[in-house]
């Protein structure tokens, strides 16, 4: 009997060797394909509320009024005027009168510690009471006639032009050397104390923006007003004419023009109707301001 067990091991063997293994199931690959897009899983933000915008606190500049000053000139002493915010009222206007112009070429001759102790209107007629330092004025009497004219038409052009004035000192009769004001007084003939030519804007020193609006007041001869601007040099950079409202009387006059940003000089003035015969030199008025 033959026997054959170490072949049939070695077959098995063999098959057994041959045989592939197996393992465990791979997990499918989460690799996108070449071309493919993949849109990640953003979470949304949460809401941020918007900052509130500041409000604007609005600003009202206070309104303006006229407050008269004094000018020397060949004819003597002349009211001339400037705008000033906040002097609408006529204790405002001669609180301001009182401390002076802005304009260096005009003048006040009322002590600057002087103080308003009150105003009042009654009858036709404006009651200013004015601190001891009023009576410490020293100008001459042609010094305190133009006072007291420089008084009266900043008062009266806050509250009524046709109104008289009679100003007093610690509740006695307002009186210098050559004056006592004891009863009230009116605007006397403004031909006769006012510049004929005036420059109402822009201010002394004022930086404003091109075009600039140029106005006054003047009365002229056939309402016609000559002007020049100048480089504070000197230099001339425009000169012509400009037509007041009405001619031979105080009117009110208005110029536009395009200038480049620099520092200027306007300069308006009357002419002469009788072409020189009168010897009288012209009235001026200049003013100082900036195009920005």
């Amino acid at each position: 009997m033959h026997r054959r067990w170490p072949v049939v091991v070695v077959i098995l063997a063999l098959l057994t060797g041959c045989s592939p293994a197996v393992g465990p199931t791979p997990a499918p690959s989460t690799s996108a394909s070449p071309g493919a897009s993949v849109e990640p899983t953003v979470s949304p933000a949460p809401a941020t509320p918007s900052p509130t915008a500041p409000t604007a606190t609005p600003t009202s500049e206070a309104p303006s009024g006229l407050v008269y000053f004094v000018v020397d000139t060949t004819r003597g002493f002349r009211l001339t005027r400037e705008p000033r915010a906040g002097a609408s009222d006529a204790r405002s206007a001669v609180e301001a009168m009182i401390a002076g112009p802005d304009d260096p070429d005009y003048s006040s001759s009322w002590p600057k510690d002087t103080r308003v102790l009150g105003v009042d209107q009654r009858d036709g007629v404006i009651a200013v009471d004015l601190s001891g330092e009023a009576r410490d004025a020293n100008v001459g009497a042609s010094g305190e006639a133009a006072m007291v004219q420089q008084l009266v038409w900043t008062v009266t052009e806050s509250v009524d032009p046709s109104a008289s004035v009679l100003a007093t000192i610690e509740g006695e009769p307002a009186s210098w050397g050559h004056l006592s004001w004891d009863e009230p007084i009116a605007r006397e003939d403004p031909l006769e104390v006012r510049l004929l030519v005036g420059i109402d804007s822009p201010g002394e020193g004022e930086t404003v923006t091109s075009p600039v609006r140029l106005s006054g007041e003047a009365n002229v001869f056939e309402a016609t007003l000559p002007w020049v601007v100048m480089r504070m040099d000197g230099a001339k950079v425009q000169e012509g004419f400009v037509n007041t409202s009405e001619g031979q009387v105080f009117a009110p006059w208005e110029l536009t023009l395009t200038l480049p940003p620099g520092s200027y000089v306007l300069e308006v003035h009357d002419s002469d109707p009788s072409g020189g015969e009168s010897n009288r030199p012209p009235d001026r008025d200049s003013r100082n301001f900036t195009v920005g």
